[in-house]
């Protein structure tokens, strides 16, 4: 017989298999040439499985997959919470923009978090404010939240029924938020070291787990990020308000560096373009091709055909 599920977790080459139907979990194992690296399942799979007579699965088939991550190793994400701190460590505004354009290019769908909310002063909340309204204005769901209030609502709101993955900066607060969302998960958390500035790694694994009728996976904090699979059309393309704009732009695949009659560049100097997105854009299109660099982040990068915003 053959039954319906969703990989929920690979550690050392076990499977763990949620039931679609019954709702059970269950110790599974891929058939013959899928233990292949290359073609295994990975969690977010959902798969076509058999029963064993010890009650254990034989994966058969693994459906096709919406989208497909090599850094956090997972698959078919609905979207993803982009948890950045406003302070302790301070908001950083390039590793947000790689970020936004490496999930737009991957077609996820970004909701971004700005955390520790409650350790900004009067002035600095006037300043961020005005950032956080510029992501709201081109399009961005943002969320307002603190580890130390009970301020979730929007989260729990944004879980149910998706697969979500939790991202961003090390030392932001992900497993803590996670945490006050559920307290029976009891994640692992550390304090942000003082010396370098940046959280410890407490996540090891990637895992799904049930949370608020949904599934959310908590990734690993440290590692690469780059551009993989991307050109510098994709940059410009996923950038969403260079995207938008771009029609306007006297050229067909305008990349909006030293092109005349640009109409990305006139937004730029009229304010109408955040300075730093515009920056940080110039910054990614230098670093493609380059060798992959060591970054503070929670790394997503993607095995997935190139996807360009039509």
């Amino acid at each position: 017989m053959i039954c319906k599920g969703l990989v929920i977790r690979l550690i050392a080459g076990e499977y763990l298999v949620y039931d679609l139907n019954s709702k059970k979990i269950l110790n599974a194992k891929p058939r013959g040439v899928m233990r292949i690296k290359s073609s295994a399942p990975k969690v977010g799979d959902y798969v076509d499985y058999t029963l064993t007579d010890d009650e254990k699965g034989v994966i058969e088939r693994i459906h096709k997959r919406r989208n497909d991550l090599i850094r956090p190793y997972i698959c078919n994400i609905d979207q993803a919470f982009v948890i950045f701190s406003v302070k302790e460590p301070d908001l950083n505004l390039n590793l947000l923009d790689k970020f936004l354009v490496t999930l737009e290019f991957n077609n996820i769908t970004p909701i971004i978090v700005f955390n520790k909310w409650d350790l900004l002063s009067y002035c600095e909340i006037d300043e961020t404010k005005k950032v956080i309204s510029y992501y709201e204005s081109i399009g961005y769901k943002t969320i307002i939240t603190s580890c130390s209030k009970n301020l979730l609502n929007d989260l729990k709101d944004y879980i149910k029924d998706k697969i979500s993955v939790f991202t961003g900066q090390s030392g932001v607060g992900k497993s803590s938020l996670l945490n006050l969302i559920d307290p029976t998960l009891s994640i692992e958390t550390n304090e942000i070291s003082q010396a370098l500035g940046r959280g410890k790694h407490t996540t090891r694994h990637v895992e799904l787990i049930n949370v608020e009728s949904g599934w959310v996976a908590d990734t690993p904090g440290f590692g690469t990020i780059d551009f993989e699979g991307m050109e510098k059309i994709d940059l410009a393309q996923n950038f969403i308000e260079f995207f938008k704009y771009s029609s306007l732009c006297k050229y067909n695949g305008c990349l909006h560096i030293n092109e005349p009659s640009c109409k990305v560049k006139e937004l730029v100097l009229e304010d109408k373009i955040l300075k730093s997105r515009y920056e940080n854009y110039l910054a990614f299109i230098n670093d493609l091709g380059k060798d992959k660099k060591e970054y503070d982040s929670s790394p997503i990068n993607s095995n997935s055909k190139r996807r360009r915003k039509k």
